[in-house]
């Protein structure tokens, strides 16, 4: 299929984008793993001998720090819809993180142990429709932060991937209701014009 010219923009963006360049110097599988490690040398979420679970990991550019970082000391869990190429130091689980049965296949995996950091930067395929696709987002984050809620240690966290747009304000509310500090993160390797924001909570209420 021909190109667009929209199209053909996106791709002279994305390989002439520094954090693009960077990734493939470093090693890394996406220029998203930027965003996390610019989070995390500020709040300082992953945390040696933890739990954490990486919600829509492929192809793995947050669990590829969080391992890193953790140097062989806990457990990632990565989990998406899409497969994911093996990583050191990361178990992958491929589900439907929507469905009962892959939420269900990553707590037989945890066995009961609790989170100290559930990563989520799902997104689902964009159909072109704003209102509909920031409704799905915002499910997916919804979901998130039950899971979240369910399964993190009492001084864990959530950092979750949101637009912002119809339902985020409630959204915000719905986090403070769960945790006892909610902020906001747009990292430098978040695109100025992209409406993506990361929603950090920090210690569960009650």
């Amino acid at each position: 299929m021909k190109r667009t010219r929209t199209s053909n923009a996106w791709l002279r963006e994305h390989v002439n984008d520094p954090y693009v360049q960077r990734a493939k110097a470093e090693g890394y599988r996406s220029r998203a793993s930027f965003k996390l490690m610019e989070i995390d040398d500020r709040d300082k979420l992953i945390r040696s001998g933890d739990v954490v679970v990486d919600l829509g990991a492929t192809p793995g550019g947050w669990s590829q720090v969080a391992a890193k970082r953790m140097n062989g000391k806990g457990r990632v869990i990565a989990l998406d819809l899409l497969e994911m190429d093996a990583l050191h130091g990361v178990e992958f689980i491929q589900g439907d993180f929507r469905e009962d049965a892959a939420l269900q296949c990553l707590e037989a995996s945890l066995a009961g142990e609790k989170l100290g950091l559930v990563l989520s930067d799902m997104a689902p395929n964009m159909s072109g429709i704003p209102v509909s696709d920031q409704a799905r987002v915002m499910h997916l984050a919804e979901l998130g932060l039950e899971f979240s809620r369910n399964w993190l240690k009492p001084d864990g966290a959530f950092l979750v991937k949101v637009f912002q747009g119809h339902g985020f304000n409630e959204f915000v509310q719905a986090m403070r209701a769960v945790f006892k500090t909610v902020s906001s993160r747009k990292p430098d390797a978040s695109r100025d014009r992209s409406a993506e924001v990361y929603l950090l909570g920090k210690g569960l209420k009650g």
